[in-house]
């Protein structure tokens, strides 16, 4: 099972509900924060998540929507010396930035009382175990510099209980050793194999993220067949001139996307103040069945079988809030991140 967390949901600013963009995914003991947008330290406190484990921080790209919380949470946990080291991995550009915030606005010549490491990636796999992987994929969006990130859990052979008693294997090691692969003596001088006693392969869970993104067709490949896709939906399709202006999506190029790649769930994020939750995930809801329009606090669990469970925040009204920005957007301000 992988687990995703949204902490921030709007795009370029936050609106009186949605912070700005940052999720935790999830993996047994594993976390991976992924953006850091303004006031995610709060939103983490919020969610009931707190800050332990958020040892890697993996980057979209390089806006400051998706890079300002930063500042804060690393100033929170350098101070309490909450975690003992963070890394933070993203394209160069994105890590320079980054650079820039902490040891010229943060630090400003002083040593950190904690372990910051950063590195400079590419595409390709960032981390793996037997169990998962997280690789991460380029996706096109203004400024050339910018990632998706797919979680992975792999596939796993279940013990077939049936057949390793009808085999007199007894419970203990000799199960575990052929768990692992290896072929196993038993006290009679029998040898039985793996395959004798493992079933076919069961395919994992698995998670696609992509932040800010011009363009799907490119993208199919790298999102096929996963258990959920992550994407933002900035426009609906009457403001595609805006959306083209700004190197954004509608929410009918992100389920275009799901239907064309086959994900099984396809959840809606970085949201503009524009429009109305229900009107963006009818949009996508016309070309693909399985919508959902993320909220602040919102959490999905993505299952090995593909089903997804969803535990809903709180079912504010969060289509009918009117603020400033909300007003500026409708009179045709875009969504420029800097």
């Amino acid at each position: 099972m992988i687990e995703i967390a949204f902490l921030g949901t709007s795009a370029s600013a936050p609106s009186i509900r949605r912070g700005l963009p940052a999720h935790v995914v999830m993996f047994e003991d594993r976390r991976f924060m992924v953006d850091c947008g303004e006031g995610t330290q709060r939103q983490l406190l919020r969610s009931g998540l707190g800050f332990r484990r958020l040892e890697t921080i993996l980057l979209t790209h390089a806006h400051l929507d998706h890079i300002l919380g930063l500042a804060g949470f690393l100033s929170t946990v350098m101070r309490w010396e909450i975690l003992p080291r963070v890394a933070i991995y993203g394209r160069r550009g994105a890590i320079e930035r980054v650079k820039d915030l902490i040891y010229r606005v943060v630090l400003r010549g002083t040593r950190p009382s904690i372990e910051i490491s950063f590195h400079a990636i590419e595409p390709g796999v960032l981390f793996e175990d037997e169990k998962f992987r997280v690789s991460a994929f380029p996706v096109t969006h203004r400024g050339g510099d910018s990632l998706g990130y797919l979680f992975q859990e792999k596939p796993r052979r279940p013990f077939l209980v049936e057949k390793a008693e009808a085999l007199g294997i007894p419970p203990g090691p000799e199960r575990r050793r052929l768990v692992q692969g290896h072929p196993v003596t038993l006290p009679d001088g029998r040898v039985v194999t793996p395959e004798e006693v493992l079933g076919p392969p069961v395919e994992g869970a698995s998670l696609a993220l992509v932040g800010d993104a011009g363009r799907v067709d490119d993208l199919v490949e790298a999102v096929r067949g996963v258990g959920a896709l992550v994407i933002e939906a900035t426009y609906l399709e009457p403001d595609r001139d805006l959306a083209r202006r700004h190197d954004h999506l509608t929410a009918a190029e992100a389920a275009w996307l799901a239907r064309a790649a086959g994900v099984r769930h396809l959840i809606l994020t970085h949201l503009s103040r524009r429009y109305r939750e229900r009107e963006i995930r009818q949009e996508a809801q016309a070309l693909f069945p399985h919508v959902w329009v993320a909220r602040d606090f919102d959490r999905y669990r993505i299952l090995k079988d593909g089903r997804l469970e969803v535990e809903r925040a709180e079912a504010y009204e969060i289509e009918e809030e009117r603020d400033v920005l909300a007003e500026s957007e409708r009179a045709g301000a875009g969504h420029s991140g800097l």
